[in-house]
């Protein structure tokens, strides 16, 4: 088998290996950036979730709205109206963003699809935040319809529903972030699905149900839910004056929440990679 000469490799390149033994291995590939690598996980993530999850959308938004309906003959209006819209609206965001992502993380752990991933270049953090947003993306049909028809529903105001074009990223990155780490960590595959599905089932009972009727544990433990801050500044602007300063107090602990839970997902991901 011929050979090139040294002469002909560009400056600066290492040598090949040689089929006689005398050179080194070749080097891997270098690591490709943050951006790039978590726009191109995100489109493959998103074409994913697109082509397997559709049905899954149409059982979380009429699941939403089938809530709604019911508790339409408990609540006549008032806060105990806005807080059903909000926790129904967000509770499509926990459905996919949280219970799904479980799902997909510890089954991609149980199947070695971690270790297709470490065998790419691709950053840690990409991984997680590609899919992370390719799943709560997936949930904006399906909030965007339970909030129209939860306020045509309970007679509120659609004029500020602008808001979960903040709303959705954030609360979908908080739940999100948790929902991957809770597939990461998890030692078994069924342990991360029951994960995922108490973790929905926190997010509706936390979520939907007014805070004022919860006894003071359960408030407590409402207030750790990391949806629970993106419902309530979607609550706030169905008031006819929103108060936005405190709008933005709650948007800003969604997403610190959201950075929080992303970077235990994200370790949780290198911990079950080596493993």
């Amino acid at each position: 088998m011929s050979t090139l000469p040294a002469e002909a490799l560009p400056a600066g390149a290492p040598p090949a290996r040689t089929q006689e033994g005398g050179g080194g291995a070749a080097p891997l590939a270098p690591r490709a950036r943050l951006l790039p690598a978590l726009a191109a996980v995100y489109r493959a993530q998103l074409s994913r979730a697109r082509v397997a999850r559709i049905p899954l959308l149409f059982v979380a938004t009429f699941q939403s709205i089938g809530i709604m309906v019911l508790m339409r003959g408990v609540v006549d209006g008032g806060s105990e109206a806005r807080a059903v819209v909000a926790g129904s609206t967000v509770l499509v965001v926990a459905f996919v963003a949280l219970n799904l992502l479980a799902q997909y993380f510890g089954q991609l752990r149980a199947g070695g699809g971690l270790d297709h991933y470490a065998t790419l270049p691709v950053p840690p953090a990409a991984v997680v935040l590609g899919a992370a947003g390719a799943y709560a993306s997936f949930t904006v049909p399906g909030t965007a319809v339970t909030a129209v028809a939860g306020s045509v529903l309970f007679g509120l105001p659609l004029g500020h529903l602008w808001i979960l074009a903040a709303v959705v990223p954030l609360a979908g990155a908080a739940l999100a972030g948790l929902g991957a780490a809770l597939g990461l960590l998890a030692p078994r595959q069924e342990l991360a699905t029951l994960l995922g599905q108490l973790g929905m089932s926190a997010a509706l009972l936390l979520g939907v149900l007014p805070a004022e009727g919860l006894p003071g544990p359960i408030g407590w433990a409402r207030n750790l839910l990391p949806s629970t801050y993106g419902v309530e500044a979607l609550a706030r602007t169905f008031d006819p004056h929103p108060d936005w300063a405190v709008v933005m107090v709650d948007l800003s602990v969604c997403g610190a929440v959201g950075v929080l839970s992303l970077a235990v997902a994200t370790w949780a991901y290198r911990r079950a990679a080596v493993r």
